[in-house]
């Protein structure tokens, strides 16, 4: 860098510019002063070069410039092109080849953290705050703040050492165009912001393989953006996390909430919510609030109630992954829905189901009834397991949060073990001719609880068969053989969870890079944990330590091919409505193998 010529200044004043003190206006050594026009210059400006070119768009190319824009304290990148800043850009630091046109204020006051360690409460929104928000979360370390203080003290810790910024950056390739009032935010390499409204004291994350985009009437506050998210259509937030590859727009609004990896939402409204990956919600009526989902669908008309009108609004619950709601289904919380469930109707006895996996949860807003293991044989199921990982647009790059779609699974098996012993326990208790049982506050159909238990049973030998298919048990690790955890959409052996929280506690482990190396090994390691625990679960069937593994391969491939059968079914059950044309069905069929 270098300071201006007597001519180029002159030339630059002939050019409509002005400057507080052109002696501290620095340029770069192949400075043209044609390329600048009507700019006012304050505090101290630096110019990269100005020789390249912007593609606005495809076929329509133009010089990189300056114009009509006012600078305060900027150091601007090569080839960059900006104009008709209707305010200012001030305390900014702006990277290479960056359009910045027809924009607002672009500004950068105080010891700022750009949104970096706000604290959230989500699940309690009357809560005093579980969750730091910092440009390194994961589902998983949210998920561990919650449940452990040790990790969240950690990472605040973490964020206060690195401290705060003093100047806004601006990343490479970086695109504002047609946008209002950006306060105190950092942007990242290629991403494009287009048509906000309003974005203040945050962090909006983007690469090159995963550029982020924020568009039309945004307003964001105090809000940080992973690689790969689009914010766009009118959505409100403020005070959130927006994770990998996730989508918010057609003017949803959240307050207090985490959206992670591939989530999805329109339309409606969330707060104080952890919506772990494949979350979605797509209707204008859906409301999610203090609700702990992932691999979650809401139907039309959804809602929770988290306010009881007495000591605040402290309730929360959780829908285990894979569960749904149907349109107009009301939750008031507390309350926990087993994995894969479906929820309809008005919920309100408060039900922990959640040792009830696959089942129908039907309330009338006085009784709750639970039919135990039916959405196993649903094609529903049989669809969404199978679409979650062709649904995981995230780059190798941005795959921060750990994602295990793996069905059936041992932390869902866990609760298909307890569901048989449940319903077997109520039968003995409330007699073999009992026409309802019931369980809590909820009532089970003789007909329901008897199905349940096949369908479990099931659920057994469909697990079995995909270990013994996949990696088989001869990798068996024992590590895998008690309890499991969903930790947000990873699966992994509870102790081996309890034991990296030890660590953290007892200062084994310092940093959170520390910590997601620990997670990532346990990942990692899930098929040799999964077979572990398919081993013991064959162990405990038997009552013994020895078992016939082909005797059990060959059950688990006949219930597998029953299993089928019953989605191919269900299917058929679909298409006799008269909705469904035989080529649909014709080809969904064949896909069922």
């Amino acid at each position: 860098m270098r300071q201006l010529t007597d001519y180029e200044i002159s030339e630059l004043q002939e050019r409509g510019c002005q400057a507080e003190d052109w002696l501290s206006v620095f340029v770069a050594d192949d400075f043209v002063p044609d390329r600048v026009s009507n700019v006012r210059f304050f505090g101290t400006v630096e110019i990269g070069s100005l020789t390249g070119h912007i593609e606005m768009e495809e076929g329509f190319v133009r010089s990189s410039g300056l114009s009509n824009v006012t600078l305060h304290n900027v150091t601007v990148g090569d080839g960059c092109l900006i104009e008709n800043v209707s305010g200012y850009i001030s305390d900014y630091n702006i990277g290479d080849r960056c359009c910045i046109c027809n924009a607002g204020i672009i500004s950068a006051t105080g010891s700022l953290n750009f949104g970096i360690g706000n604290i959230v409460s989500v699940l309690n929104e009357g809560g005093e705050g579980n969750v730091v928000i910092f440009d390194r979360l994961t589902a998983q370390l949210a998920w561990l703040m919650i449940h452990d203080a040790n990790v969240r003290r950690l990472v605040m810790r973490e964020v206060n050492e690195a401290g705060s910024g003093r100047r806004g950056e601006i990343g490479n390739d970086v695109r504002i165009l047609m946008s209002g009032e950006i306060s105190n935010v950092c942007i990242g390499d290629s991403c494009e912001v287009h048509g906000a409204s309003r974005l203040s004291m945050s962090t909006i994350q983007s690469s090159d393989d995963a550029p982020s985009y924020i568009g039309t009437d945004v307003i964001m506050e105090n809000s940080v953006v992973a690689c790969g998210a689009s914010v766009v259509d009118g959505a409100k937030i403020d005070n959130c996390f927006i994770g990998e590859t996730v989508h918010i727009g057609r003017g949803f609004s959240a307050e207090s909430s985490l959206f992670f990896a591939n989530s999805y939402m329109d339309n409606g409204e969330a707060c104080a919510s952890f919506c772990g990956p494949f979350s979605t919600s797509h209707h204008k009526s859906s409301l999610l609030i203090g609700g702990m989902f992932s691999f979650y669908n809401a139907g039309s008309a959804t809602n929770q109630s988290n306010h009881a009108y007495k000591m605040g609004p402290v309730h929360w619950g959780v829908l285990d992954r894979g569960s749904k709601t149907a349109s107009g289904c009301h939750i008031i919380w507390p309350a926990t829905i087993g994995a894969f469930s479906m929820v309809m109707g008005k919920v309100s006895e408060h039900p922990d189901v959640r040792s009830l996996p696959f089942s129908y949860v039907i309330g009338n807003g006085t009784k709750t009834y639970i039919v135990p293991g039916i959405n196993l044989s649903t094609v529903g199921t049989w669809r969404d397991v199978g679409k979650w990982p062709k649904r995981d647009k995230r780059p190798a790059s941005a795959m921060r949060d750990m994602v295990n779609c793996a069905f059936p699974n041992p932390y869902v098996m866990q609760y298909v073990a307890e569901g048989k012993d449940l319903l077997r326990r109520l039968v003995a208790e409330q007699g073999e001719q009992c026409e309802e049982y019931t369980y809590g506050k909820c009532f089970i159909k003789r007909s329901a609880l008897l199905r349940g238990m096949k369908y479990y049973d099931l659920a057994v030998k469909l697990f079995v068969h995909s270990v013994m298919h996949s990696t088989g048990l001869a990798c068996a690790d024992a590590g895998g053989s008690d309890l499991w955890l969903d930790v947000a959409g990873m699966l992994a052996p509870k102790r081996e969870i309890e034991r990296l929280l030890s660590d953290v506690e007892y200062g084994v482990v310092v940093n959170t890079e520390e910590l997601i190396h620990n997670l990532q090994q346990i990942h990692q390691d899930y098929d040799s944990y999964a077979a572990g625990y398919a081993r013991s679960l064959i162990q405990r069937s038997e009552g013994n330590m020895f078992y016939d593994e082909d005797k059990w391969l060959k059950e688990a491939d006949e219930a597998y091919s029953w299993w089928l059968n019953m989605i191919r079914s269900d299917a058929e059950k679909e298409y006799a409505m008269g909705d469904v044309d035989e080529t649909m069905l014709r080809d969904f069929l064949d896909n069922v193998k």
